[in-house]
């Protein structure tokens, strides 16, 4: 019944290129030339998903080589580059909540080519109150709900709390954005961990705040921590 009702809506409501206004394809909101164009992070280091270079040797990059974070890998399918950075400033700063469905379904279809598949539990980088009032939603509890419905996750919007409102990380330097993230996340109480988790967010940049909410994670009894996000930013050196 449900199948038959996505097929009805889908012929009463065909996608439509969220780039370029063309007819969607392979039931997506993107014509087949602009998911093309679309920037496949093709080599990322193991442990912070850093996009390196190609002639870049295996292994860890040279920051992770000086300093592990602490979650234990990422998984970004995508550089943080045109349309995509497009695709993600609209759906967070611009309300177009269209762009959370083609997204996460990207980051679904993603996975699946390659291979890969979430921990049991997801917990989207939570919002302070003060932002998620303004917003109106948590851009990456959105881009969860279609990676918990693909994979059978649970998602989990309410075991972490952000304690206060901090700057935007883009909006600050390199070396403030971890004193800026520092102490801002607190486990709910009663809420109690084991096995992997995955931290879900949207673009990941320096990594700082999906670092400090690992940290925190680990402390509740995580045993290991990935981050999945639909971009990743930046450049790393290999060893």
């Amino acid at each position: 019944m449900e199948r038959r009702f996505v097929r009805w809506l889908a012929a009463l409501y065909p996608p439509v290129c969220a780039l370029c206004g063309d007819a969607g394809a392979d039931g997506l909101d993107l014509c087949a030339g602009c998911r093309a164009d679309l920037p496949r992070l093709q080599r990322g280091c193991p442990g912070c998903g850093r996009p390196l270079p190609e002639r870049a040797a295996g292994g860890l990059c040279g920051r992770c080589l000086r300093r592990r974070p602490a979650y234990a890998t990422v998984y970004a399918p995508y550089r943080y580059a045109p349309p995509v950075d497009r695709l993600i400033a609209e759906f967070k700063f611009r309300g177009r909540l269209a762009n959370a469905r083609l997204l996460g379904e990207l980051l679904v279809r993603a996975a699946r080519a390659d291979g890969r598949a979430p921990p049991p539990v997801l917990i989207p980088v939570p919002l302070h109150p003060r932002r998620l009032r303004g917003r109106g939603y948590n851009q990456s509890v959105e881009l969860a709900r279609p990676l918990a419905r693909a994979f059978g996750s649970r998602l989990e919007v309410d075991c972490v709390r952000r304690l206060r409102a901090t700057a935007p990380q883009m909006s600050l330097p390199a070396k403030r954005r971890r004193a800026n993230v520092r102490g801002v996340f607190a486990m709910r109480g009663g809420c109690r961990l084991s096995g992997a988790v995955a931290v879900v967010d949207d673009v990941m940049t320096t990594g700082a705040t999906v670092d400090e909410l690992a940290r925190v994670l680990l402390r509740a009894g995580a045993a290991s921590v990935e981050v999945w996000s639909i971009a990743r930013a930046g450049q790393a050196r290999s060893r």
